[in-house]
């Protein structure tokens, strides 16, 4: 069963490591001014949110993820560890904290939509862009239940 903590101010500078590896992983379509610019927004967020960790067997940090009432604002997981189980765990932990929690996810990163949708998200709708207005299409999703 993998581990998950509450974050500390300690945990910051880990999450935004995974946070940008994940990021250069995925997010390939984002233009070098916006990776830039999303970068210095998500070092000045990080600070102030309630981080959630997940744990490795030997305690490190792998993954996090951050809640705003129902919505899940960022789960993002150590690119070299996809696929091990922890984004699992993390949304596991969101919907224990949330059990009618939505997501948006990036309509170009290939990973998110089937990854949400595998867990019983279904679609809800779509914006063009993203919250700042950046071309970045985005689908909105919320827990049905189904695969859980």
């Amino acid at each position: 069963m993998i581990e998950i903590r509450r974050g500390t101010s300690a945990d910051v500078p880990r999450a935004l490591e995974i946070w940008r590896g994940a990021v250069d992983a995925t997010h390939g379509f984002l233009t070098p001014e916006d990776r830039k610019e999303i970068d210095a927004l998500v070092v000045g967020w990080l600070p102030t949110v309630e981080l959630w960790l997940a744990l490795a067997e030997d305690a490190s940090v792998v993954g996090f993820l951050v809640m705003d009432g129902s919505m899940i604002d960022a789960l993002f997981v150590d690119p070299a560890l996809h696929g091990q189980g922890y984004g699992t765990a993390l949304v596991e932990h969101a919907l224990s904290l949330a059990p009618d929690a939505v997501v948006d996810a990036s309509e170009q990163a290939s990973n998110a939509l089937p990854f949400y949708e595998a867990r019983g998200f279904v679609r809800t709708g779509r914006s063009e862009t993203d919250p700042q207005g950046r071309p970045y299409p985005l689908i909105h999703l919320k827990f049905e239940g189904s695969a859980r």
